[in-house]
């Protein structure tokens, strides 16, 4: 494998992994599991390819160690966390729950 083929597979593994999609490897972000989805030993990582190990954790530590699928995780968590409860729902003013006020049936009781 060229020196090239080896930076366009460690290009790859790194948009594989920090996207949260890896093919070979755990999915760690680290340097064990880029190299794994590379296909590469890691002191290709460590002693060749320097630049593309500090690019790596600079990406990592610009995304807070997660990966963007965990981020998206998350963020659907929290939008579920704040969604009002059916109890809470019904307190709320018709508006804010986006129904239109309901009428006065004769069957209702006041």
């Amino acid at each position: 494998m060229t020196d090239q083929e080896e930076r366009d597979a460690i290009l790859a593994a790194m948009e594989r992994l920090l996207a949260g999609t890896p093919l070979r490897s755990s999915g760690n972000l680290d340097i064990i599991s880029l190299a794994e989805e590379a296909g590469l030993k890691r002191n290709k990582l460590t002693h060749k390819h320097t630049d593309l190990k500090e690019r790596f954790y600079a990406e990592r530590r610009a995304r807070d160690g997660i990966t963007a699928r965990q981020a998206a995780q998350r963020n659907c968590a929290a939008e579920v966390a704040h969604r009002p409860t059916p109890r809470r729902a019904r307190q709320l003013p018709h508006c804010e729950r986006g129904l239109r006020p309901r009428t006065a049936r004769p069957h209702d009781r006041e």
